[in-house]
């Protein structure tokens, strides 16, 4: 039984949806209500995941960043990654929890649960994440989920009121307030088309955001 759905394309729109899905569904559960910066962890946990930071070996393929264990439903950090302990760690679990949502048949991997608690054995392979930032095919889809899930635009749209996006240390404050690094902020912010950087420089130019 495979519990991976086949590979397709998920437009930003979609996977955008997705994202405001668990947030909104989170907001009507008040011991689950999200409040910003985000822990990521407690959004795992509302999907009934657990998260651990553990030592996970290489393999033949070499470092592995992270895990999923279906039927565990667990997600491992490898907690010997260093720039994984930092904002990257929580974009790490939210990129995950995108996985866990977009890639894995939750339906499927129940049903394998249901038939290993009667004895009947189910090998599923886990979902390895290799390399942080080789974002191509499910790994571009899993890392855009996790920039809308920890930066969400109506957050976005509140926390920039009457700040200057023009300039740097605005931008660092708002990456400290939801606990994500500036690059993530930064191509967060190039993505939605509020802000453009000048080619070769570091100069940035605010562009008209559209009206919530």
């Amino acid at each position: 039984m495979s519990i991976f759905k086949p590979f397709r394309f998920i437009s930003k729109h979609a996977i955008e949806c997705e994202a405001l899905n668990i947030l909104e569904s989170m907001k009507a559960c008040p011991n689950y209500a999200p409040k910003f910066p985000l822990d990521a962890s407690r959004v795992a946990e509302f999907l009934e995941l657990d998260v651990v930071w553990d030592d996970i070996p290489n393999d033949e393929k070499g470092l592995i960043a992270a895990r999923i264990l279906p039927l565990e439903r667990l997600i491992e950090i490898n907690e010997n990654i260093p720039q994984l302990h930092s904002g990257l760690g929580e974009s790490t679990i939210a990129h995950e929890i995108g996985h866990w949502v977009l890639h894995i048949n939750v339906p499927k991997v129940d049903r394998a649960i249901e038939l290993t608690r009667k004895g009947i054995t189910m090998p599923v392979e886990p979902l390895l994440c290799r390399n942080i930032e080789n974002l191509q095919g499910i790994e571009w889809q899993a890392q855009y989920f996790a920039s809308c899930l920890l930066m969400p635009r109506y957050i976005l749209q509140e926390m920039q009121q009457h700040k200057d996006l023009t300039q740097w240390r605005n931008l660092y404050d708002i990456a400290e307030q939801l606990g994500v690094t500036i690059s993530n902020l930064v191509h967060r912010l190039k993505d939605l088309n509020w802000i453009e950087i000048v080619e070769d420089s570091r100069q940035i130019h605010q562009k008209t955001l559209e009206p919530i």
